[in-house]
């Protein structure tokens, strides 16, 4: 098996979240009461409940390196995510950082922060 690491990020609502990322093609690998698992190709985001979560504050994030950064991009906009300066869920478009790299920004329902790499 391959070395791997999967986020754990908070979720005020398993069925939500769960709806949510199901529109960008995610699907649930795993859920009871304390923990989700879901799944898209070759990544993993696995949920941990956070009723109390104050979105407007929250830190949380990850990065999601990805082989086809434009189609997941593409997934986002087709399921209605808003390109937007504030407020969330939102999407920041791709653009090419000063080290040479490709990045995009997903922020989900819970604002919680995925940065979106291109391989």
């Amino acid at each position: 098996m391959t070395d791997r690491a999967t986020p754990n990020l908070p979720s005020r609502d398993f069925a939500a979240t769960s709806r949510f990322y199901a529109a960008l093609g995610f699907t649930e690998s795993w859920r009871d009461a304390g923990w989700m698992i879901l799944n898209r190709g070759g990544v993993t985001l696995e949920f941990f409940p956070f009723a109390g979560l104050d979105p407007a504050t929250s830190s949380f994030g990850a990065c999601l390196r990805l082989d086809n950064l434009d189609e997941f991009y593409a997934a986002c906009t087709a399921s209605g995510i808003p390109e937007q300066h504030t407020g969330w869920p939102r999407l920041h478009p791709p653009r090419l950082e000063p080290w040479g790299g490709r990045v995009a920004s997903l922020i989900d329902p819970d604002c919680t922060l995925l940065r979106l790499i291109q391989n």
